[in-house]
């Protein structure tokens, strides 16, 4: 089977590539510095020349929220229309979970990017995840007023990026959903602690504190903003497992 997964060389992209050539697939890691641009639409038509699946996994390189929201529409629109002229038959996406809950610019840029794939006509299984593991640094770098962390108690559920790419190349390789799957990490505690155990376990002297009122980029956090309200699927790898991992890797 023929898979394009655009975004190919990112974090969860190059995982993903690396799995499904394991089992044997016929994988195009796609981004712009291999001539494949989904905002210009450079090298698309070739790319997608015979695909049966192409995986979305493009991000923008501005967090800006008048211009990440034009790099989804324009994205999104460049490739479901050369996925259209091509024949693709499943187009699976990664998305966030709670990105319709949140008055966040990024978020809303994501339920844009959701919205066109579902009015394409192309079959399709759009992948909620929660945040990141790898994005625990940035975000108490964020949340930070020297050596202060702020952080709202409200829920968190950060996954691992193995346990994401897991699942990205399971679903690739399944019917297509035409509908939403979540996905998390095996452990849901409040922000601040989790966050407060990464920076313990690095060894970081910063402290944390528990501020109801502090927001995540830009945006406020409810008690459950940030974590599946209903069925997830659940990474294998948990917090400590995954510093353990990471301090290995280092």
């Amino acid at each position: 089977m023929k898979i394009v997964v655009i975004g190919g060389t990112g974090l969860i992209g190059s995982k993903t590539v690396a799995i499904l050539r394991q089992g044997g697939h016929e994988v195009v890691a796609a981004s712009p510095n291999s001539g494949v641009n989904t905002i210009t639409g450079e090298g698309l038509k070739e790319a997608l020349a015979d695909a049966q699946v192409v995986i979305d996994l493009a991000n923008s390189p501005s967090f800006e929220d008048k211009a990440v929201l034009e790099f989804f529409e324009t994205s999104g629109r460049n490739l479901l229309a050369a996925e259209a002229a091509a024949g693709v038959r499943h187009h699976v996406a990664l998305s966030i979970v709670g990105t319709d809950r949140s008055d966040n610019g990024y978020f809303r840029a994501k339920v844009a990017q959701e919205k066109l794939i579902v009015a394409s006509g192309i079959p399709y299984t759009i992948i909620r995840s929660t945040q990141f593991m790898e994005f625990l640094g940035g975000i108490a770098a964020s949340s930070a007023d020297g050596n202060v962390v702020r952080l709202s108690p409200g829920l968190f559920q950060p996954i691992a990026s193995d346990d994401v790419a897991a699942s990205v190349a399971e679903v690739a390789l399944a019917a297509p959903r035409n509908g939403i799957v979540e996905i998390a990490g095996p452990e849901r505690a409040p922000f601040n602690e989790i966050v407060a155990r990464y920076l313990k376990a690095l060894g970081d002297p910063r402290e944390v504190v528990r501020d109801p009122e502090a927001r995540y980029f830009g945006s406020r956090v409810e008690e459950k903003s940030l974590v599946p309200l209903g069925e997830a699927r659940l990474g294998r790898i948990g917090l400590d497992e995954w510093l353990r991992r990471s301090r290995a890797v280092a």
